[in-house]
């Protein structure tokens, strides 16, 4: 590469529960940059998490957790093209981009989903992800299938 890598930023932690993560999902989660819009939204989830998982006598912060961890994948599958062949190459993920794929994926079918307010949704899908169900991780699933499947193309890792 010629030019340098770009500096990594900062992220402060919240005001509730004083993690960065949960920064980073809201950073996600935000749209047009209405900030204190998702961290309510945020908030409103986790309370709606307590609500339906009283009787696990967890912290919904670490319900959202395990449910985060719960839709990280550990491989994916990358193109790879060897003499006009393209191959699907199972490649082991980073540590920052398993964050990333899992806040993304977390927040992506919590759209998709039919509910009243997003408060809502992104609590039924991080349940649904705790247990073990759920978008997000079958989309989890599907990937590490995929990377299985073509374990034989491993040896074209670049």
């Amino acid at each position: 590469m010629r030019k340098t890598k770009p500096k990594k930023r900062i992220l402060l932690p919240d005001p509730k529960f004083n993690d960065v993560l949960v920064t980073r999902f809201v950073n996600d989660l935000m749209i047009d940059g209405k900030k204190t819009t998702a961290f309510k939204i945020f908030y409103d989830a986790l309370d709606m998490v307590k609500a339906k998982t009283e009787k696990l006598e967890k912290e919904p912060l670490d319900i959202w957790k395990k449910a985060l961890e719960n839709v990280t994948p550990g491989v994916e599958v990358k193109s790879r093209r060897v003499g006009g062949a393209t191959f699907q190459v199972p490649m082991e993920v980073r540590p920052e981009r398993k964050t990333a794929i899992s806040i993304r994926n977390l927040i992506l079918f919590a759209r998709r989903r039919s509910g009243r307010s997003m408060a809502e949704k992104l609590s039924a899908e991080i349940v649904a992800a705790y247990n073990g169900e759920g978008g997000a991780y079958k989309k989890k699933e599907d990937t590490h299938r995929m990377a299985e499947a073509n374990k034989a193309f491993a040896h074209f890792r670049f």
